[in-house]
């Protein structure tokens, strides 16, 4: 019996405001509310509701035999919060059925894993004990932003008490081997790893609307056959995508939704596939191998390096910024500090400063700003409105403690 996991990443940061020079130590908000207002409406609107409506649609014909996962960021839930919760409703509804999986990630959809050991492990902490507070469930799986992983992670992840995580079946490393089972990560017990289906995501992904594909049209039937044509020793078949594949990146006139409202069916053709959820693979089905994975990779790139993140020095240099600030936010004992910083660590600001001369990317998604020049000075006056907010503070902070200090020794 081969199971189907199908996973969608749900996530939105908080739009940065334009923010200039002139704006440093003048105006200290940094958030475009008008643009999250916009934003959250209208993905509401063309993608999670209408998804939403038919994966419960699913869900509730097949009696059990459909299963599929999320994990949504911490800043998508509180943006649902603010603007629509009528999303969060219906993701509620969803989970109640039994057949949604919540996994765990870092709350701000950070890179915090690269950087930030204490912060990682902040941020995972508190966007379990939100999806706890919303929808009465604690993640058992984990999935790091972007997909981004290696040996160390699966150390760590395994040692907080999860049972597993999400990462990306790269050709090249997997040298021939196969990415449709459970695989270990080196020294790391009890704990397995679910590889992406590259090929078979992607041609829902990237290429189901692509006119000069030379599958096009995709239909659920061909994408099923596919699917029985994998052998019966595969464990599993991973399909892990963003939610807005559906409604956003392809339209409804591209015939996707009705491609997900066939696709179960179609599936279920063959007795020899299941649909189930991560922990539930996991559970079921031991490792077969090990995937050594000695450096970061993401499902964002095929190369030796995260190159949508961390490779120019625009990025670095912010990267290196943002997280410098740590220790001065941390002894600032302010939750709005903490949260303010916690926002700036989306990885999609970095994303947006990538090298705009990279070629032959599917993953390459639009900047909201018109270069990566912009967003990256943007992003930088922000910062340092932050950094000199926080020295301000941390001055008013030894004023007020040198003169109790005094009155003390009066």
């Amino acid at each position: 019996m081969t199971s189907l996991c199908f996973y969608f990443k749900v996530h939105q940061p908080f739009q940065l405001r334009q923010y200039h020079a002139k704006d440093v130590d003048v105006l200290h908000c940094y958030e475009d509310a008008e643009a999250d207002r916009e934003t959250i409406n209208r993905l509401a609107d063309t993608c999670y509701l209408p998804a939403n409506n038919i994966i419960y649609s699913l869900i509730d014909r097949h009696k059990g035999k459909f299963k599929i996962s999320y994990s949504i960021s911490g800043t998508a839930l509180e943006l649902f919060q603010m603007y629509r919760p009528d999303v969060i409703g219906s993701f509620k509804k969803l989970v109640e059925t039994g057949g949604v999986e919540i996994l765990a990630e870092t709350y701000y959809h950070s890179l915090s894993s690269l950087y930030s050991a204490n912060e990682f492990k902040r941020q995972i902490e508190r966007h379990s004990q939100l999806v706890q507070k919303l929808f009465n469930v604690r993640p058992t799986v984990f999935r790091n932003t972007e997909m981004i992983y290696d040996n160390n992670l699966a150390g760590y992840i395994s040692a907080l008490g999860y049972s597993g995580i999400l990462c990306e079946g790269i050709e090249r490393i997997l040298e021939g081997k196969n990415c449709n089972q459970v695989y270990s990560a080196p020294s790391t017990e009890n704990f397995g790893l679910l590889l992406r289906n590259a090929n078979l995501s992607d041609d829902i992904a990237f290429r189901f609307a692509d006119i000069n594909w030379n599958e096009y049209p995709l239909t659920a039937e061909k994408f099923a056959e596919w699917i029985h044509t994998h052998p019966s020793d595969a464990q599993v078949i991973n399909l892990f995508m963003d939610y807005e594949t559906f409604g956003v990146h392809k339209k409804i006139e591209t015939g996707i939704f009705d491609f997900l409202r066939a696709l179960p069916d179609a599936i279920l053709t063959n007795p020899d596939f299941i649909f189930a959820t991560p922990g539930s693979v996991l559970q079921s089905c031991p490792p077969k191998d090990i995937y050594d994975i000695p450096q970061a990779i993401s499902w964002d790139n095929k190369a030796d390096r995260n190159i949508a993140y961390n490779n120019n020095v625009m990025q670095n240099n912010a990267l290196k910024k943002i997280y410098s600030l740590e220790k001065m936010v941390t002894s600032s004992g302010s939750v709005e500090a903490m949260e303010t910083w916690g926002k700036l660590q989306a990885a999609d600001y970095f994303y947006y400063m990538r090298d705009e001369h990279i070629k032959g990317s599917e993953y390459k998604y639009v900047n909201p700003f018109s270069s990566a020049q912009e967003v990256y000075q943007y992003y930088a006056n922000i910062v340092i409105d932050f950094e000199i907010s926080l020295i301000k503070k941390q001055i008013a902070r030894n004023k007020k403690k040198s003169l109790l200090q005094a009155v003390g020794n009066y």
